[in-house]
C-alpha cells in the first residue's frame, strides 16, 4: 500500500509500505480523509515538539472500517462489537462502517488514565507525532479508538479531531454563559474554541494579525468582537470590557511572544488556557500574577466527552464544515501542494486531502 513519509525536515516521499497486520481488538481502516494540521506543518519545518524522524503524519482522520481482529471480538462481515472497554465511546462497531479516530494512544493504566485524564496519559503516544499515522492508505487501530460517524460526511468525520481540541478547551476552562472570553489565533484550533464558547453563551472577542482572519472569524464563528493584535491590543481589550479584561483567555496561537504577553490580558481572579503549545520556556511576573490571583492551565488533545460534543454541534448545524475546510488536495497531489500550505498568501485556514 502506499504511504506518505516526512523523511526529514522539508522532505516528503511517497513510498510502498506493507499493509497493517489484524491483531484481536482492533480494527483496520481504509484512510479517505487526512486533515492538516499545525502539528504536521510544525513536523515539516522542524519545529514540532515531542518529534523524530522519519514520521508518518495525519491524526485528523476519517474512513471505512474493512476488517476486525479475531480473537477477542472474532467478528465476521455484519456483525457488531459493543463496549470492547467500557465507558470509552465502543456503541457498535462493525465492518463497513464509516468512523472517526481518535488519535491519542493512552496505556489505561497511569494516574491520569485511571482519573479519566486520557488525554494527558503519562505514556501518551499521538499518531503522526510519537508514532506513525494515518497518511497511508490502510491503518490498524484499537477499536476503542474508532468513533462511529453515521449522520456525518467525511469531511466532518475527519473534522472531529481538530474541533474536539477546542471543545476540550472549553470544558476544562468551566466557562459560564454571559462572561467576556479572548480567543488570540485564529488558526483552525482557535476557531473551534470560539465556536464552542459562543455556543456556550458567552462574549466572545477574536484577537489574530490578521484582519481577513478576523472577519472569517465573524462570519463563520458569529464572534461579538475582533481585534487585530498589531493595533494597541490591550487598549482595546479594556474598551471592549469596561476596564475588566476577560475572565477567561484562550491563547491558540503556539507563539512564545503571544503566550507571555497573554498573562497581561486576564481579568482579577481569571483563567488563561494555554491551548497552543511552545517549543519554549514561558515567564511572567510574579507579583501581578499573584495580584490577580490568576489560574493558569494547558488544554491538551480531547477526550471522547469532547468528540460527542463536536459530533452533536455538527449534527444541529452549527459547526459549517465546507467554509472551514478552504483547500484541498488529492494524495497523489499532496506532496506538491504541501509547501503552499505554509505560505500566508494561499490564506489556508484547513486543508484536506482525499484518497
Amino acid at each position: 500500500m502506499r504511504a506518505i513519509i516526512c523523511e526529514q525536515i522539508e522532505k516528503f516521499k511517497l513510498v510502498e509500505v506493507q499493509e497493517p497486520s489484524l491483531k484481536a481488538g482492533e480494527a483496520i481502516v481504509r484512510i479517505k480523509r487526512i486533515g492538516i494540521c499545525g502539528t504536521d506543518l510544525h513536523a515539516y519545518k522542524g519545529n514540532q515538539p515531542f518529534f523524530s524522524y522519519p514520521r508518518v503524519l495525519g491524526h485528523e482522520l476519517a474512513g471505512y472500517i474493512e476488517q476486525i481482529g479475531e480473537g477477542d471480538t472474532g467478528l465476521k462481515v455484519g456483525e457488531s462489537v459493543t463496549g470492547l472497554q467500557e465507558g470509552e465511546g465502543v456503541t457498535g462497531l462493525q465492518i463497513g462502517d464509516q468512523v472517526s479516530i481518535v488519535p491519542y494512544m493512552h496505556c489505561g493504566t497511569c494516574i491520569a488514565c485511571r482519573n479519566g485524564k486520557t488525554n494527558c496519559c503519562t505514556d501518551m503516544k499521538v499518531l503522526g507525532v510519537h508514532i506513525d499515522g494515518g497518511m497511508r492508505e490502510l491503518i490498524s487501530l484499537p477499536v476503542s479508538h474508532l468513533i462511529k460517524t453515521d449522520g456525518l460526511t467525511l469531511d466532518q468525520a475527519a473534522m472531529l479531531e481538530p474541533l474536539s481540541i477546542g471543545a476540550h478547551a472549553v470544558r476544562r476552562s468551566e466557562l459560564r454563559a454571559g462572561e467576556n472570553v479572548l480567543v488570540i489565533g485564529a488558526g483552525p484550533i482557535g476557531l473551534g474554541v470560539m465556536i464552542l464558547a459562543k455556543q456556550l453563551g458567552a462574549n466572545v472577542i477574536a484577537m489574530d494579525i490578521n484582519d481577513e482572519r478576523l472577519a472569517f472569524c465573524r462570519d463563520w464563528a458569529g464572534i461579538d468582537h475582533t481585534i487585530n493584535a498589531l493595533q494597541q491590543p490591550k487598549e482595546q481589550l479594556a474598551t471592549l470590557t469596561n476596564g475588566e479584561f476577560p475572565t477567561v483567555v484562550f491563547d491558540a496561537t503556539g507563539n512564545a511572544r503571544s503566550m507571555t504577553e497573554s498573562f497581561g490580558l486576564v481579568a482579577h481572579g481569571g483563567k488563561l488556557v494555554y491551548v497552543g503549545l511552545v517549543k519554549a520556556d514561558i515567564t511572567f511576573h510574579d507579583p501581578d500574577f499573584h495580584k490577580r490571583e490568576l489560574t493558569v492551565m494547558s488544554s491538551r488533545n480531547a477526550t471522547m466527552e469532547d468528540f460527542d460534543t463536536v459530533r452533536a454541534a455538527m449534527q444541529d448545524g452549527i459547526i459549517d464544515i465546507e467554509r472551514y475546510i478552504t483547500h484541498r488536495a488529492t494524495f497523489e497531489d499532496m506532496i506538491d501542494q504541501f509547501e503552499t500550505w505554509l505560505k500566508p498568501e494561499s490564506k489556508v485556514i484547513k486543508a484536506i486531502v482525499s484518497l
